[in-house]
């Protein structure tokens, strides 16, 4: 089959350059692809893919695995050996039935006593990590942002209180929080969660706990226990899809309230509005920039025929910024609903952890309205270089207590 090619003036727009997160304005370039373009072929070096920018379209590809699979890799420029090795293991590369599976073992985890211990430890976390910024004054809000989603992957997947300062560490340098490229250094943090992870799942199977990690050692799908890989595969999904996801919204909505004091003041004046708050800055923030399906047949997308094997990048920031489906899109309003956003994405591959990461993000935006009077610049912004998440390095900032 022949693809059907654009326009020239969009040839030239490659979404998978990082550049474009960490100086450019990816914003209006959204924008004007939403309304030009808004599925098309981007044709580079590394690999050809199509890109989809509209609302609608996105939420047709994340609803039908069939003709669109993840299991070929979920993100662009992924290494093809690795996603191979993990397709029908790992949650994110897997599709229906085996995915349905895995994600109903996981989901079995989160019983009401697990529940009602991680919602206790969150309240405390966040209360901690704002009164210590607070004591500090200037902070890096990116390390203040940090603590709150990692402490509750660990307490979820079952690693003792003591040992949490320990992954905090190893994963903010596994997954790019500390800003730094040394290869080796991120090489080496995944072994050691890794190592971790072997000693711990090791001692659930003996002793037996409310987490996760216990849910996936004595679990089976299709009446075969799951092997060690798979378990490790699926504790290192979580960790990275939870820690990302929270640590990004929060800072980007700390930061859309600094640029919008008028919205802050009114969170302050109601906290009854901080529920559709979370959803806005969900909506607003959108870290998590695309996520790629993979053609299984011919078919047709927004016009556009495509063939089997065709890497399809949906651009999850841009529909959540649709003009079709939000007024006013690039207003941060925390009154917004109904809000249909697509952070979580849609369909069969809707985030596991998208009521946890929902529950994190209403109690870490109540505690800062009850304890932080007022938020002041101290610093430049970076936003990092990535195209998967889009997301800050560093976010100087002055907090002032009530």
């Amino acid at each position: 089959m022949k693809h059907a090619s654009d326009m020239d003036r969009h040839s030239s727009v490659d979404l998978s350059d990082p550049d474009l997160y960490a100086a450019g304005d990816p914003e209006q370039v959204w924008a004007r692809l939403r309304a030009q373009a808004p599925v098309h072929r981007t044709e580079r070096a590394a690999g050809a893919f199509w890109s989809v920018l509209s609302h609608d379209v996105i939420s047709q590809v994340l609803r039908d695995p069939r003709t669109f699979s993840s299991r070929h890799g979920m993100r662009l420029d992924h290494n093809p050996a690795a996603s191979a090795a993990a397709a029908d293991k790992m949650l994110i590369v897997t599709d229906p039935p085996r995915h349905g599976r895995i994600r109903g073992i996981i989901n079995s985890a989160f019983t009401p006593r697990m529940v009602h211990r991680l919602e206790e430890n969150m309240r405390v976390t966040a209360a901690a990590a704002l009164d210590g910024a607070l004591a500090a004054g200037s902070c890096d809000f990116t390390e203040v942002a940090a603590r709150l989603p990692v402490a509750t992957i660990c307490d979820m997947l079952g690693v003792p209180r003591e040992d949490w300062d320990f992954m905090l560490s190893r994963t903010m340098v596994a997954f790019g929080a500390d800003g730094g490229t040394d290869g080796m250094a991120v090489a080496e943090a995944h072994v050691e969660i890794l190592s971790y992870y072997e000693e711990l799942l090791e001692l659930r199977r003996d002793d037996p706990q409310d987490d996760i990690v216990t849910a996936l050692a004595h679990a089976e799908v299709d009446g075969v226990p799951l092997t060690d890989e798979e378990i490790f595969l699926n504790c290192d999904g979580l960790i990275s899809g939870g820690n990302e996801t929270t640590r990004h919204a929060t800072v980007g909505g700390l930061l859309a309230l600094l640029d919008n004091p008028g919205q802050w003041q009114v969170l302050r004046d109601d906290p009854g509005l901080i529920p559709s708050a979370v959803q806005e800055i969900l909506r607003y923030t959108s870290p998590a920039m695309h996520v790629l399906r993979t053609a299984t047949t011919d078919t047709v997308l927004g016009g556009h025929p495509m063939a089997p094997g065709d890497q399809i990048a949906l651009w999850l920031p841009s529909g959540n910024r649709d003009e079709a489906v939000f007024a006013e899109p690039e207003r941060f309003d925390v009154r917004r609903t109904p809000n249909r956003h697509l952070t979580f994405a849609t369909g069969t591959h809707f985030c596991l952890g998208a009521s946890l990461a929902t529950t994190e993000l209403t109690v870490f935006f109540d505690e800062l309205t009850r304890r932080v009077a007022e938020v002041q610049p101290d610093g430049p912004v970076r936003r990092m270089r990535s195209n998967l998440i889009w997301g800050f390095e560093s976010a100087p900032v002055t907090l002032t207590a009530r």
